[in-house]
């Protein structure tokens, strides 16, 4: 094996790179870029997949002072990985562009190959029209952590990207949902922003949205924007100023948070229409038992509910599959067991394994005798 070809694949080696990437024919330019590179820089390129969680910065690019000049690049047609000088483009993964944590203030062009980009942690404050409309395969968009608004976004920048699947907007300073968003988006983050309303309209078409991220805005009101969203499993919607529930839920939802808002009352049977929804979190509200109906929690899929410092005064009514209640920091003064099992014998018995009455008026010996027979699931008891 000749001494190029055999540096070659020992460099693809530090670098993460697998034998089916190595074409011989191209060894020595793809040698010369890589020491090109290691001279002016290091990485730690970790290629991001589908089946994680989060687009995670997984690419640094430390600055280097003391080192040689980049050359000019050449056109983008020029070579494969070429990309704008401002960001890098790892040749072992070359349909991601890497312009994150540069102190950028505008958007450079995005080459047509491109289906990952990141652009967060930078200082851009606004995006022209027409910014990625040459980048239609974009799969993946970071620009979180910016400084974006929405008087300075382009009417229709994200309407030719029909592949977005996912679009990072968190930590900027928009005041209303950008619009319009491509049907093919399946996760949006727009946490810890400055949107004071979604109207109904706003998220029509995203049949395939899976995630909504909505938290730490000034939301005060939803009307019915999460009803039409046919395929939602989870919507986080916590810290904001919601004084009443969203208007409708759809069927798929599996994960609701409205912690930290204002909501003092939830219309009857208001989670029967969502027969997968597993998780509510619903702590630090203003519920009062007067804006419940008795059945309100008594939903047969919820297996973990978080109503802890709200002003209940009684134990709402909850489903025997329940498996997680956490109702510390109320105003509860007695323990009704009724509210776990509405018969209590050997067959009948609630499947709770933790409740949280803490911080609440209720005193130990209130307990009723017929509780360990009716929560004799509960490892966790705390009064």
């Amino acid at each position: 094996m000749p001494r190029a070809t055999t540096l070659i694949l020992i460099l693809a080696g530090l670098c993460g790179s697998s034998l089916g990437q190595y074409n011989e024919e191209e060894d020595l330019a793809w040698l010369q870029y890589y020491l090109r590179q290691s001279r002016a820089s290091s990485y730690n390129y970790v290629p991001y997949y589908e089946e994680e969680e989060s687009p995670a910065y997984a690419y640094s690019y430390p600055s280097a002072t003391d080192t040689e000049p980049e050359p000019e690049p050449q056109p983008q047609q020029a070579a494969p990985w070429r990309c704008p000088q401002e960001c890098d483009c790892p040749p072992n993964f070359s349909s991601a562009m890497y312009c994150d944590t540069r102190g950028l203030r505008y958007l450079p062009f995005v080459p047509s190959r491109m289906k990952y980009v990141y652009f967060q942690n930078n200082l851009v404050s606004s995006i022209q029209e027409g910014a990625f409309d040459n980048a239609t395969e974009l799969e993946w968009l970071a620009l979180h952590n910016n400084q974006i608004g929405s008087e300075r976004m382009g009417k229709r920048v994200f309407g030719k990207l029909r592949r977005l699947e996912r679009l990072y907007m968190n930590n900027n300073n928009l005041t209303r949902l950008p619009s319009p968003l491509p049907r093919s988006l399946r996760e949006l983050h727009l946490s810890y922003n400055h949107i004071s309303k979604v109207p109904s309209n706003a998220l029509e078409g995203l049949e395939n949205l899976t995630a909504l991220y909505l938290s730490h805005n000034f939301i005060f009101e939803m009307g019915a924007s999460l009803k039409g969203l046919s395929s939602l499993i989870l919507a986080d919607l916590s810290y904001n100023n919601l004084r009443k529930v969203p208007d409708g839920l759809p069927a798929s939802l599996e994960q609701l948070y409205l912690e930290y808002n204002y909501i003092s009352a939830i219309p009857d049977d208001y989670f029967q229409v969502s027969p997968r929804l597993l998780y509510v979190r619903m702590s630090h509200n203003g519920l009062t038992n007067q804006g419940l109906s008795s059945n309100t929690f008594n939903s047969s899929s919820i297996l973990e509910l978080d109503l802890s410092y709200n002003r209940l005064q009684k134990i709402p009514r909850v489903n025997t599959n329940l498996e997680n209640l956490y109702l510390q920091g109320n105003q509860i003064n007695e323990f009704s067991i009724s509210s776990f099992c509405s018969v209590v014998d050997v067959m009948n018995y609630s499947r709770l394994q933790v409740l949280r009455l803490d911080g609440n008026e209720i005193k130990r010996n209130a307990v009723p005798p017929d509780a360990p027979l009716c929560l004799r699931r509960a490892t966790v008891i705390e009064i």
